[in-house]
């Protein structure tokens, strides 16, 4: 709905803008008895696939629950289209709401399923097969409409329940985990076309998910929830490639995490001391001579090597070690590489690179600026 058709609601007003953020955040702050769940998050999200990503506990779905009016905030202000709905029911707040259950009704059809909104709000029986034949088409579920829910596979079950938080097109879209109930192969074509439609429709859909991979997929921006805070608000590829905090590093990507001394420094370059071995690492500022870092290492950015197998990695670091193991992911292998003192690091590499048998001793490196660095936490 546009911002015009917001004005004229009882003790409604308007300030967006056709570029500014659909959805802003004030300061909100949600406990549950002593529990901080949210603290002080401030977020704006324009016309745009957002993710919230943290694991399980962070906060994010209780910031969902908060954006959409099934929990009130304890604090702070929720704006959709300039007008603040902090206070408002669910069904006031021109939102489109998709849950990981689907929460079909059994007993009614397809169609019955998906007009159920614009029955609540009192739309016309024009209006509603005319949302109804726009969201059909829209979704691929022509010819189904008179089909009931078990009758129908998990990706169609999935498509109606988005029909049904899309067909009174909303201001927003809030999406719950909504594909972590498909199997695999189903879940990833999922990701394609919800991502579709949020591109066709060009209305914010804000995600809650704990997988990497779907945030990864899909999303435009990623905000990464610890603790009931944001940690990190960007692009995802700025988060992927520069994390801003130590959480963030650690956590997306699966990466190696190696402990250093720093010994000297040259500008932004530190030289490192890791079990008797010299690395050079791009360190943050504050980070003086003797301090013990941290180096969050993701596997894909290190070069393996087996011995008489062709070149040996030539970068900045270069360590010797042995493969314990290597795993087949289809378009890489996933390769166990055991270092002095016991330590092991996993590298990513092309299935056809030469010589890689378990047992095999291998060289593997990485350049300057591959490791996110951060002060190592204190014991």
């Amino acid at each position: 709905m546009s911002a015009v058709g917001i004005e004229g609601r009882e003790g409604a007003t308007s300030t967006a803008t056709p570029d500014g953020p659909v959805l802003e955040l004030e300061g909100i702050g949600k406990r549950f008895g002593l529990i901080e769940a949210i603290s002080e998050v401030s977020l704006g999200v324009g016309r745009e696939f957002f993710a919230l990503l943290g694991p399980s506990g962070s906060g994010k779905t209780t910031m969902l629950r908060v954006i959409a009016g099934l929990e009130t905030p304890n604090r702070g202000r929720i704006l959709i289209q300039g007008r603040d709905v902090t206070r408002l029911a669910p069904y006031a707040r021109d939102i489109g709401m998709v849950f990981q259950d689907f929460l079909l009704f059994p007993h009614r059809t397809v169609a019955e399923n998906a007009i159920f909104p614009l029955r609540m709000q009192g739309r016309s029986r024009a209006e509603q097969d005319e949302r109804l034949r726009w969201v059909l088409a829209l979704l691929r579920l022509r010819g189904l409409e008179d089909r009931y829910p078990h009758q129908l596979s998990g990706g169609q079950k999935q498509r109606v329940a988005l029909a049904r938080g899309l067909i009174a097109r909303p201001a927003l879209l809030l999406l719950d985990e909504p594909l972590a109930n498909l199997d695999r192969e189903l879940r990833r074509e999922m990701e394609v076309e919800v991502r579709r439609y949020q591109q066709e429709l060009g209305i914010p859909f804000v995600y809650v998910t704990h997988n990497q991979e779907e945030a990864l997929t899909m999303s435009d921006r990623i905000a990464v929830m610890h603790e009931g805070r944001m940690e990190q608000v960007g692009p995802k590829l700025e988060l992927y490639h520069r994390p801003a905090t130590r959480f963030v590093a650690a956590f997306l990507g699966a990466p190696n995490r190696l402990e250093a001394r720093v010994v000297g420094r040259q500008g932004a370059t530190a030289r490192l001391d890791w079990q008797g071995e010299p690395l050079l690492a791009a360190t943050p500022g504050g980070i003086e001579e003797g301090d013990q870092i941290e180096l969050f290492l993701k596997p894909e950015r290190i070069a393996i090597a087996a011995e008489g197998h062709g070149p040996e990695p030539r970068p900045a670091n270069a360590l010797a070690g042995r493969l314990r193991d290597v795993i087949f992911k289809g378009p890489y292998v996933d390769c166990l590489v055991a270092l002095a003192g016991g330590r092991e690091l996993l590298v990513s590499a092309p299935p056809e690179t030469p010589g890689l048998e378990r047992g095999a001793p291998v060289t593997i490196g990485w350049p300057i600026d591959a490791a996110a660095c951060f002060p190592a936490e204190a014991p």
